[in-house]
């Protein structure tokens, strides 16, 4: 594949202040891959670095944002042969040092030199530089393939399901027959939705406050879709139940008073997953999770190598992301994109940012 010296990329000069500039196409190293990127989707994470710095993120002028995107492969390192140019690839974010603990239990996401490029840690799009450009360099333990069959605009959602994957395997990884709970219908409690009812729960129910998102829900799985403007959900769970509470409740909204309600409606010996958080601190109720051994678990990321298994997922048609596509722009119009994705103009869930156009 004949490459161009230069490319456009999206560069973070400064809080708030994106900038759509020519930079030089990175070349690989022995062990990476040059991906052509053909979708990058915007994610909540990328707004909330782009407003305030996250650990290890690069300076201002050199950061290339995004995470979640999918291409196809442009080059290889010299001692790559699990991939050939033209393969049809998406990616995970996260690969660590291999060196630390963590890593050596495969936990990567939470690997304990992030951010030290020198000890080997990459974090495309956060602490390495990310996909919102037309070419980036990942490490081939970052790369999967994907069928034809799967589109790229919705193969660069495969970051978003990895990471609701990690968080199920979190907490136990085996949910037939359970009630699972999932507050929040953004583009994580939809793929949640789905990811519950693949995996076999016996009941899915989704609570919300939008009714344009609790809509595209309907064909997503869920057995009961609330709004909880109008009904209350502890209310809900409690008489979808027969009092006992849900096996799982799935926080993925951010907001505090779904935090509270998953705590008061888990059962005892529940479980509440964190896929969404608030960003301050705020008051919990630590008797109600002590005396009834409920369990909170965070993720960081789509670890355990939980991409792949969405591609999985993908490719047998056990969920589909395409509803949660809302709304694309050309690498150009990078500050309308993110405008329509953070004020959810026009309903817009996911965007898609197109680097080629």
């Amino acid at each position: 594949m004949n490459l161009p010296e230069k490319m456009k990329a999206v560069v973070l000069m400064g809080p708030d202040h994106l900038e759509v500039k020519e930079v030089t196409v990175p070349k690989p190293g022995p062990i990476d891959v040059l991906i052509k990127v053909e979708s990058c989707a915007l994610c909540g994470t990328d707004s909330s670095l782009i407003h305030s710095p996250l650990p290890g993120q690069p300076p201002y002028g050199e950061h290339i944002i995004g995470h979640e995107y999918a291409g196809t492969v442009a080059a290889l390192g010299e001692t790559v042969d699990e991939f050939e140019i033209g393969d049809r690839v998406t990616v995970e974010a996260h690969n660590g040092c291999g060196r630390c603990r963590n890593c050596r239990l495969g936990n990567y996401t939470a690997c304990l030199n992030y951010g030290n490029q020198k000890k080997g840690h990459r974090a495309n799009g956060f602490t390495t530089p990310g996909g919102n450009a037309q070419y980036v360099i990942n490490h081939i333990n970052t790369v999967h393939k994907i069928a034809d069959h799967v589109s790229m605009d919705e193969a660069s959602l495969a970051t978003n399901l990895g990471c609701v994957l990690y968080g199920f395997e979190t907490v136990g990884g085996f949910i037939a027959g359970q009630t699972v709970v999932v507050f929040g219908p953004g583009p994580l409690g939809l793929s949640a939705v789905q990811a519950a009812r693949a995996m076999g729960a016996g009941k899915v129910i989704l609570m919300g406050t939008r009714d344009s998102r609790l809509k595209i829900a309907e064909n997503l799985g869920a057995d009961l879709i609330v709004n909880v403007k109008e009904n209350d959900p502890y209310e809900v769970i409690m008489d979808e139940t027969n009092g006992l509470g849900c096996d799982y409740a799935i926080e993925s909204s951010g907001s505090e008073a779904a935090l509270g309600a998953s705590i008061k409606a888990t059962k005892r010996m529940g479980k509440i997953l964190l896929l969404g958080f608030p960003h301050v601190p705020f008051p919990a109720d630590f008797e109600e999770l002590a005396l009834n051994n409920k369990h909170i678990y965070t993720v960081r990321g789509e670890g355990w190598a939980n991409v792949g298994r969405a591609v999985s997922f993908l490719d047998r048609g056990l969920v589909d992301l395409k509803p949660m596509i809302t709304h694309t722009f050309p690498i150009n119009e990078i500050d309308t994109a993110f405008e329509t994705f953070n004020k959810r103009i026009d309903g817009a869930i996911k965007v898609i940012s197109k680097p080629q156009e």
